[in-house]
């Protein structure tokens, strides 16, 4: 989770002598006027100084903060500069820290870590805080039970609006949100969400059966945790409860989690598209070896299929002998055809992933997709046969025109089509689009530009 500060940044321009004074501070070991200086910074900027500052400065930094603060910080580092930062601090400055962070926070650090140091830091925590730990990590990987915090407030339909109110003063400081409260039966079996200002603006003395509208979203456990994402966007919501398969209340899911989530996925998506292995870290906390070995896999799979152009090229050899203008042109139709099949599958690719366009609509899709085929086809043949005839002769300008009609309208067809292909067989539709899809259609595309010259020529 990345928490906000409600703190200002430092103006532009005072960043700078900023960081220097708390160096300063630092020499000089003025450590009360450093957590002082500290206090008054938000968390993003000690974020960045830590990750900017010497291993000696990092550590005086965050013993400096107050404790609370101190977890804010590590809950808002990546999982490198937590892990590193963890390895400068004793054990019991350890311990502290692992017992303040959000338990969704420290879930998500701990998946991060090998199982051996997961072990190892699991063995700084005792009492409720282990058994949090370890039920939260019980959940599958990339669930919702790995995203959800347990720091949630629930109320009993039969309490006043006053009881209520009473007990989120209570307890709500050290909850993640009190935004929404939840309505819960004596086994926790959820009945309800109400926002806390429904419980505010009503009269005091009514009970809170009477304002539930029994309507709420919920997420299962073990479900995805794109799943959870998914319902935060749909219904607008800050946070969403998470059940069990009995309907019993979990946990709470947060929007500053489910952005996490969804960076990452946009991220995994991204590479995806580029024919790069998900890393699943951040570029700059990658080894060369990592990036290399993300790259290299699918480059030599493309290879592979790259093959198969050069083979169709070969197979063509007498025909492009008796009309060697035909060779002029084989960039230019399967690259168009490559870019038209990355187009379509590209789009196809975003509206399945945004739930946009359904695994049963594929056919709705697919008959769309047809007809832009055509009119791209017609468009660019149109101009292609122009083409062919100023750099060649009327004849190659024809079979210019008319390879280019098909090609483009073939590469739309599987451009829509493989990502639909790819999700019925259990796989990420986004490395339908890129490099795959290209390599494919070029493929495809000599095969037809050559099989139309050798009718016509």
């Amino acid at each position: 989770m990345k928490n906000k500060s409600n703190t200002e940044s430092p103006v532009k321009g005072e960043v700078v002598p900023q960081a220097e004074k708390i160096r300063a501070l630092i020499d000089r070991e003025k450590w009360d006027e450093l957590t002082d200086v500290l206090d008054e910074w938000p968390v993003p900027d000690i974020a960045d100084l830590l990750l900017k500052s010497t291993k000696s400065e990092r550590v005086f930094i965050f013993r400096a903060l107050e404790r609370e603060k101190a977890a804010e910080v590590f809950a808002f580092l990546d999982p490198y500069p937590q892990n590193t930062l963890l390895k400068e601090l004793t054990d019991n400055e350890t311990r502290k820290i692992l017992k303040t962070i959000p338990p969704d926070d420290r879930t998500q650090f701990l998946e991060e870590l090998p199982a051996r140091l997961t072990r190892k830091l699991l063995n700084l925590l005792e009492g409720e805080h282990l058994e949090e730990a370890r039920e939260l990590l019980g959940y599958p990987e990339e669930s919702v039970g790995r995203l959800m915090t347990p720091d949630y407030v629930r109320i009993k339909p039969d309490w006043t609006c006053q009881e209520a109110l009473e007990h989120i003063r209570k307890i709500g400081k050290d909850k993640e949100t009190i935004k929404s409260i939840y309505v819960v039966d004596e086994e926790n079996i959820l009945i309800d969400a109400i926002s806390l200002r429904q419980i505010i603006l009503t009269d005091p003395e009514t009970q809170i059966e009477e304002i539930m509208d029994y309507s709420y979203v919920s997420a299962k456990a073990n479900a995805d945790r794109e799943e959870a994402v998914k319902i935060m966007q749909r219904y607008d919501l800050f946070s969403i409860p998470v059940e069990d398969s009995n309907g019993r209340l979990l946990g709470i899911v947060t929007m500053d989690d489910a952005l996490d989530v969804a960076e990452e996925e946009a991220t995994e998506d991204f590479q995806k598209t580029s024919a790069v292995l998900p890393l699943g870290k951040t570029y700059s906390e990658a080894g060369v070896g990592l990036l290399f070995r993300s790259r290299f896999w699918w480059l030599l799979i493309l290879v592979f299929v790259n093959l198969i152009s050069s083979g169709i090229i070969a197979g063509f050899e007498e025909t492009l002998e008796a009309a060697i203008g035909l060779a002029f042109f084989i960039p230019l139709l399967i690259d168009s055809g490559g870019n038209a099949g990355a187009q379509s599958a590209m789009m196809m690719v975003r509206a399945i992933s945004i739930g946009d366009v359904q695994m049963d609509e594929w056919f709705k899709a697919f008959l769309r997709e047809i007809a832009i085929g055509l009119f791209l086809g017609l468009s660019l043949g149109f101009a292609s046969f122009f083409l062919g005839v100023f750099r060649a002769e009327v004849m190659i300008g024809v079979v210019v025109g008319l390879a280019m009609l098909v090609i483009i309208f073939a590469a739309n067809l599987i451009g829509v089509l493989l990502p639909f292909l790819l999700t019925t067989l259990n796989l990420d539709p986004a490395v339908a689009s890129g490099p795959l899809i290209t390599s494919i259609v070029d493929a495809c595309g000599l095969l037809i530009y050559f099989s139309i010259a050798m009718a016509l020529l």
